[in-house]
């Protein structure tokens, strides 16, 4: 089954995320805070070998670091115009008001967006759900379920029941590549996937930066560049073909 790879993704998150309620209750703060500068700094560890895997990789057709910037770039714009990033602030706060209780601080929407951006962006995310969508497989998709449990785990003893929401990002992204992959995979382009898991470890930076509270980037709005990576790659084919490379 095309989707047996995402819903075993979401099942892990939902698993570690009790697991971190139930854990995260009986945590000190300072705890907490140890726990989400470790997950800052292992995301941008990632985020780092992700980006430098194709921009210091010299098979990689000439041109490939100008797709990832231009894609980064003309991304973040169109994300801006549209308002992306206070779209998704809004979905959070939404969840937050339906779902908080009382009047006791609620960090549902920061869980929201900040867990799904670390599940949903990367490389496994990618290439798991083509190879699912593709040829039923689920090998790369159960060790990033592995992953993403303990992951769920540490972000809901952190940053509470909002990780749970991530849930709905995972099957809409994850579903939505595998089903793609299923209906049009033969088409797919390797350096385009390799592009775009550059466009994901740059962005996910972000998310370190945000995680450690070094700085909050807007990274929600960056979003786009993720689908304009392959089509960038496919517009340059032609010119590199041209040029004999």
């Amino acid at each position: 089954m095309f989707l047996s790879g995402t819903l075993l993704n979401a099942a892990a998150v939902a698993i570690g995320a009790t697991i971190g309620l139930l854990v995260g209750s009986r945590m000190p703060a300072r705890i907490q805070q140890t726990l989400t500068d470790g997950l800052g700094l292992f995301t941008l560890c990632i985020a780092f070998a992700l980006a430098l895997t194709l921009l210091m990789d010299r098979t990689a057709p000439a041109g490939t670091d100008l797709i990832v910037l231009g894609s980064i770039l003309v991304g973040g714009g169109i994300g801006e115009l549209l308002r992306l990033t206070e779209r998704v602030d809004a979905l959070g706060d939404w969840f937050q008001r339906r779902l908080a209780r009382g009047d006791k601080p609620s960090r549902i929407s920061e869980a929201f967006v900040t867990a799904s951006l670390v599940f949903c962006v990367g490389p496994l995310t990618i290439l798991g759900s083509i190879q699912n969508g593709l040829t039923g497989d689920i090998q790369l998709l159960a060790v990033k379920s592995v992953l993403d449990g303990f992951a769920s785990i540490a972000f809901a003893a952190t940053l509470g029941a909002g990780v749970y929401l991530s849930i709905l990002t995972i099957l809409v992204i994850q579903g939505g590549i595998a089903t793609l992959a299923y209906l049009f995979g033969a088409n797919l382009d390797p350096v385009a996937i390799s592009a775009a898991s550059a466009v994901g470890g740059v962005i996910l930076l972000g998310v370190g930066f945000r995680l450690l509270e070094i700085r909050r980037v807007r990274v929600v709005s960056l979003l786009p560049a993720l689908v304009l990576a392959p089509i960038f790659v496919w517009l340059a084919a032609p010119l590199r073909a041209a040029l004999g490379q």
